[in-house]
């Protein structure tokens, strides 16, 4: 070994770390993709991935590096700690973090790059070329798919359940001082449709996981405290709820929470067909629902769209061509080409 590939040796160490978690958080990434096309592109990325692993493996071994022994375990430790912390963030959270990795290994890269170019390694430069142009790709997409989440969706990956109800309670954060603003009075009127949502959503999260629906209870306590507590919606189902409780909400003069409620109806397609930016939708097949779709160039339309074709149809052509057409929309946003 000689003292002037100590450095490169280092950073190429550091990389084969790195890229062992960046396989491991491709691979819990799938089980997010909301469609096929998404699903098979993040598990050639975690193949991809490996590759990466092994090439770096190797050039290490050339340059007298030790053998990559505990690597492999440290990277998909880091990616287990990970994945389990950003289940208690919002998904935009978790998309910056996995954007603050692709960032690090893309400069690790490029610092290889420099590294090699002064000791006269050639083929850690052409390494080095190959973890900068796979790295750069990856970072380009993440950035469009966190620019996805900023519009508000659809999004490349879903949430799971966990980042759903941190994403709910992140946006519930700035509203007391809405609640405030409109009067005690009105708090308590439009508070009192809140618990009967809570009850119904609670059963949903008790899929997901004790923890959810820990956290929906005591929601509802919370909710039961500013209000007296009405459960006559709840007969009528989720859907007649939702839209009676944002009903209630306008009557009592709570614009703020009213518009809230119908982002909810609207993230969950219980709206009518005619609320729809595109017209006999439900007469559509799916080629012509697809050419609709790609003539919307509102996030918001876009959104709604594939809501209601989840809630109902869920026919994976037109949710894919509406992902797509979306992910244009954000590419030009962030300067993406």
């Amino acid at each position: 070994m000689t003292a002037s590939t100590s450095g490169l040796r280092q950073q190429l160490r550091t990389v084969l770390t790195l890229t062992n978690t960046e396989i491991q958080v491709a691979q819990t990434r799938v089980a997010q993709a909301r469609t096929e096309a998404v699903r098979e592109e993040l598990t050639k990325n975690a193949e991809n991935g490996r590759i990466r692993a092994v090439a770096i493996d190797e050039t290490l071994r050339g340059l007298g590096g030790l053998p990559a022994l505990i690597s492999p375990l440290v990277g998909r430790t880091a990616a287990l700690g990970k994945t389990f912390f950003e289940q208690a963030q919002p998904l935009d959270e978790a998309l910056l973090g996995d954007l603050a990795l692709e960032h690090q290994l893309l400069d690790r890269s490029r610092y290889i790059k420099a590294l090699a170019t002064a000791v006269n390694e050639n083929g850690v430069v052409a390494l080095a070329d190959r973890l900068i142009t796979a790295h750069t790709a990856t970072v380009e997409w993440l950035t469009i798919v966190l620019a996805e989440e900023g519009l508000g969706g659809p999004v490349a990956l879903r949430r799971t359940p966990v980042q759903w109800i941190s994403g709910v309670a992140a946006r519930a954060a700035t509203a007391p001082t809405v609640v405030v603003a409109h009067g005690a009075d009105r708090v308590i009127d439009t508070a009192r449709q809140v618990p009967s949502l809570l009850t119904g959503w609670r059963k949903q999260a008790e899929d997901a996981g004790d923890t959810a629906a820990q956290t929906l209870t005591e929601w509802r306590k919370q909710a039961e405290d500013a209000g007296d507590t009405a459960a006559k919606t709840l007969v009528a189902g989720r859907d007649a709820a939702l839209e009676a409780a944002e009903t209630a909400a306008r009557d009592s003069g709570a614009p703020g929470l009213a518009d809230s409620l119908h982002e909810i109806r609207e993230s969950t397609g219980t709206v009518a067909s005619e609320d729809l930016p595109i017209a006999d939708y439900d007469a559509l097949n799916v080629s012509s629902a697809v050419a609709a779709v790609k003539e919307l160039d509102q996030p918001s339309d876009i959104r709604l769209v594939v809501s209601y074709e989840e809630a109902h149809k869920n026919r994976t052509g037109i949710v894919s061509a509406a992902q797509t057409q979306l992910a244009s929309i954000a590419k030009d946003i962030v300067g993406v080409n």
